[in-house]
């Protein structure tokens, strides 16, 4: 499951070129989970995707893993 949505993120993260228009919020709550996060540099699907990821029903260890992999 967590493969699927890894892959399905990346996937979806390759179809948008443009700049993200993250709000502050949104980049403090995605810095929760990675502190070296460059938000600025993420497109609006793949910050919509990490969002996703932290709103998912996984444990905070699994949301931790799943967004540092998916931004490293």
């Amino acid at each position: 499951m967590k493969r699927t949505l890894i892959l399905s993120a990346l996937a979806l993260s390759t179809l948008a070129g443009v700049a993200s228009a993250a709000t502050p919020a949104d980049q403090a709550i995605l810095q929760r989970y990675a502190p070296n996060i460059e938000v600025a540099t993420l497109t609006d699907a793949q910050v919509s995707n990490l969002l996703n990821i932290v709103a998912s029903g996984d444990s905070e260890g699994d949301k931790r893993t799943l967004i540092q992999h998916f931004v490293n």
